[in-house]
């Protein structure tokens, strides 16, 4: 992702920006970021990305996500995860189809181009 002649992207600061922020369970963290966060650095790498992960002391056990990077790779994420917590089955399954390709792969343009278009209606996603 990105063009050989530009700076890398953790050198824009409008990827710094107004990051995402928002909090989970610690189950869907350790199914996502694996236990003690054995996939987070793959999913920083294959997402351009930079994920914090703050432990927060609360009656459910949350933790607190940050993601700073590029606009559609931060949606990228965001999706992964609303997809995985959702109670539809079907969005379920594309958020494990996701988080498999994530572990193994770089996002590319064509990805992020791909769940761009199905995010906005154009393609049918069930």
């Amino acid at each position: 992702m990105g063009d050989p002649g530009r700076q890398p992207w953790w050198n824009v600061p409008d990827y710094f920006h107004s990051p995402l922020v928002f909090y989970m369970d610690e189950d869907q963290e350790d199914f996502i970021f694996g236990p003690d966060d054995e996939y987070l650095r793959t999913l920083e790498v294959h997402t351009n990305t930079l994920i914090q992960l703050e432990r927060w002391i609360t009656p459910t056990d949350q933790t607190q996500v940050t993601v700073v990077g590029p606009f559609t790779a931060r949606l990228w994420v965001m999706n992964l995860i609303r997809k995985l917590g959702s109670e539809n089955s079907v969005h379920q399954t594309e958020g494990k189809m996701m988080l498999l390709h994530i572990r193994r792969y770089p996002l590319t343009e064509q990805d992020l181009q791909i769940y761009l278009v199905s995010e906005s209606g154009l393609v049918p996603t069930e």
